[in-house]
């Protein structure tokens, strides 16, 4: 992913919240292309959003504007209404960040957690001990 002037501050590194929009675009390109559904269909016609619940993120070195970075996925856990996920952020063989979050699945009319979908839960757990690049994505934007 290469690091955009719309990712910078004034010093031409990542500004910090930058980051955790680019977390958000790594999971919903892991929905919809590393498992194989439709991540806005979830939203739009299911209903069920994955909201994060919980954040922690080590930021080991600053990115730099021009710099292509690599963001990996990795699910940690699969619960029953939640999931544990870390994310890695790489330039060359850099270490940059290092996240760890849980999103939860969430009944959006009702914004209560309820159970992953079984379709969903299944091909999660096919992913489980798997890792996700998303430099190996095609990409429109």
């Amino acid at each position: 992913m290469l690091v955009r002037f719309s990712h910078c501050d004034p010093a031409g590194i990542v500004f910090y919240p930058q980051y955790f929009i680019m977390f958000n675009g790594l999971v919903e390109d892991w929905f919809n292309q590393g498992l194989g559904v439709n991540y806005a269909r979830y939203i739009t016609e299911h209903r069920l959003g994955f909201p994060i619940v919980k954040l922690e993120c080590d930021f080991v070195a600053p990115s730099k504007i021009g710099e292509i970075i690599t963001l990996g996925l990795r699910l940690e856990k699969l619960g029953r209404s939640s999931m544990a996920i870390a994310v890695d952020c790489r330039y060359r063989n850099e270490e940059r960040l290092r996240a760890r979050f849980v999103l939860v699945a969430m009944d959006l009319e009702r914004q209560r957690a309820q159970p992953i979908p079984d379709d969903l839960r299944e091909l999660m757990q096919a992913f489980e001990q798997g890792q996700f690049d998303i430099n190996n994505l095609r990409r429109d934007s």
